[in-house]
Parts: C-alpha cells; sequence; structure tokens
C-alpha cells in the first residue's frame, strides 16, 4: 500500500499551478460536501433511521472516509474528522430546511465545481488525477489538509 506522502506527492504533480490549486482550494471541499449530500439524500432504510436518526448513506461514507484516512495518516485523519462532522451537520440543517431539495442544492453544486476543476486542469496542462487511479478522488481534500499542516509546521 502507497504512504500518505507518495499519494500526496503524487497528487501534486498535476497541481503546480497557481490558478489550478486555487480553483481546486474552492472546488473541492464543495465536491466533497456535495457527494456526501447526495449519498445523505439517497433512501436509507427506515428500520435501521428509526434506531439513529443520523445513520444514512452520508454518514457512513465519512466513516468508511475516516477508516480509509486512518491507514493513511491518523493526524490527517484527526484534522479531517472535525470538517467532516461540521459538512454532516450543514448537510442536516439544510435537508430540515423547506424549499429546494438538497439533492438538487448539491447536484447543481458538484456540476460547477467540477468545471471549475477541469478549468484549473486546462490552465495547468495537466490531467486530472484521478485518471491514474479513481483513489485520487480521496487524496484530494487530504492533499488540501496536508498543505495546511504543512504551513501550520504540523507533521502528518
Amino acid at each position: 500500500m502507497r504512504t500518505s506522502d507518495q499519494w500526496l506527492d503524487d497528487y501534486g504533480d498535476s497541481h503546480r499551478n497557481h490558478t489550478n490549486k486555487v480553483l481546486h482550494w474552492v472546488c473541492v471541499p464543495v465536491i466533497a460536501w456535495c457527494v456526501l449530500g447526495l449519498l445523505w439524500s439517497l433512501p436509507f432504510p427506515n428500520a435501521i433511521r428509526a434506531m439513529h436518526p443520523a445513520v444514512n448513506w452520508g454518514s457512513i461514507a465519512v466513516l468508511a472516509t475516516l477508516i480509509y484516512y486512518s491507514l493513511l495518516s491518523i493526524p490527517l485523519t484527526l484534522g479531517a474528522l472535525p470538517l467532516l462532522l461540521a459538512s454532516l451537520w450543514s448537510l442536516d440543517r439544510l435537508d430540515h430546511l423547506h424549499g429546494v431539495p438538497l439533492w438538487s442544492i448539491c447536484a447543481f453544486l458538484f456540476v460547477v465545481a467540477w468545471i471549475g476543476q477541469f478549468v484549473g486542469h486546462a490552465i495547468e496542462g495537466k490531467r486530472p488525477s484521478f485518471f491514474k487511479d479513481v483513489q485520487f478522488l480521496m487524496i484530494g481534500p487530504l492533499w488540501l489538509l496536508a498543505d495546511v499542516y504543512r504551513r501550520l509546521g504540523v507533521r502528518f
């Protein structure tokens, strides 16, 4: 299995251009939030949801993400935890508002953010990393967090 440093370095190879990086700082968190929101919106067995209302496809995805991240880096996992929990909390709040369905907000923002990602890669002149390995879709958010850690001098 590759180490977190190997994943992050490889991901970073196609994210050197300043404009592409800025677009990723905006678009990657939006895409991650939208994926959780779309999963949150999927029907979930009522028998399980009745036992605990916080259990849904979005919360299960967060658990799976944390397990995957913990295999790469515990410090980065601990940094991702509050961000993922905040995402779930915000989705729960939006899901309880009346009006526009959560899934439609997430679908719209998801498409817009992916357009931003592809614009960034067009400017960079390199294909997105996930074309090499789909696991890079999970590495993008971790790459941003690792950058914050580096700037703060936190080892991971």
